[in-house]
């Protein structure tokens, strides 16, 4: 069994990678992303490895369902209210059947199950936790839901901070533990570390369980020379002071990981990141095709 560790977007295009190259992966979602909108249960990063696993994934926008409609957003506009967080009409169905399920008493595990056997995807998928986790953006305009930082302000305010609400009294599910401990190989996916995989290891315990087994866990940087592939990492990563490198990447997740695979453009970071106690893999890390998403994904799987 490899076991991924994901967010959104990034993630995803691995994700898929992985998929039609191993009949054994699982993935564990980020929940930090999720949030309650319009009345329903949103979940974003994990609708994204739906759609994407599916084929249903909106590919220009990198979210929601491709081809859909915003009519229901046009009409919540047209009743004046907010509408700035997009929610498609085909999309809408998915948030509709959580929202059901979760006030009927499943938890977010079983829903992911739940619509993980509707679609027929072989991966397993499960949520890091079933509680609530809720990232939030400190910055200059105040602290905000991180959907508000990204979606409604388009990610312009200064960021001064970033913070986990909910993450200390919350668990890992047992599941998670056991894929953990049991996985073969845990790949860390080229996520925002700070926003997709920074809930994660806010949990408690998380970071304990990967630090045991750390010679089995590998991360894709999510960087190539001091850009981010996407996303506003790089305000987060300034903001926790981390610099947007190779080597920022590795302190976020140092004590967890014993290799990392960097862009063949950041061959000047190898050395450093060898004296850090990592094994270092050089290679292609872009993914603008599934040809690409495959060839990372194989060439992950192939290390040893």
């Amino acid at each position: 069994m490899i076991t991924i560790l994901s967010g959104g977007t990034g993630s995803m295009k691995l994700v898929r990678g992985l998929s039609r190259i191993e009949n054994s992966i699982a993935v564990i979602l980020n929940v930090g992303d999720n949030v309650w909108k319009y009345g329903l249960y949103i979940c974003p990063d994990i609708d994204t490895i739906f759609y994407g696993l599916s084929g249903l994934l909106g590919v220009s926008r990198g979210w929601g369902i491709r081809g859909d409609t915003f009519n229901f957003l046009d009409q919540i506009g047209e009743l004046g209210l907010e509408n700035w967080f997009r929610i498609g009409d085909r999309d809408l169905a998915t948030h509709v059947i959580r929202t059901k399920l979760i006030r009927q008493g499943m938890t977010l595990t079983q829903v992911t199950e739940y619509f993980r056997s509707v679609y027929k995807l072989k991966a397993i998928l499960i949520p890091i936790s079933n509680d609530s986790i809720e990232t939030r953006i400190v910055t200059s305009r105040g602290e905000m839901n991180i959907q508000e930082f990204w979606v409604k302000y388009k990610a312009t305010p200064k960021v001064v901070g970033v913070v986990y609400k909910g993450a200390k009294n919350s668990r890992m599910t047992d599941r998670v533990m056991r894929l953990i401990r049991s996985s073969e190989r845990i790949i860390i996916a080229p996520a925002n570390p700070i926003s997709s995989i920074g809930p994660m290891l806010a949990i408690p315990g998380v970071k304990n369980e990967l630090a045991k087994v750390r010679k089995k866990v590998i991360a894709i940087s999510p960087v190539q020379g001091k850009q981010a592939f996407s996303g506003p990492a790089t305000k987060y990563m300034k903001a926790l002071k981390l610099d947007t490198s190779p080597m920022g990447i590795a302190k976020y997740y140092s004590g967890i990981i014993g290799s990392i695979v960097i862009s063949k453009e950041d061959r000047p970071y190898e050395n450093k990141l060898m004296k850090l106690g990592l094994k270092v893999y050089l290679n292609d890390i872009t993914m603008n095709s599934l040809h690409e998403e495959c060839r990372l994904a194989s060439f992950v799987t192939g290390i040893t």
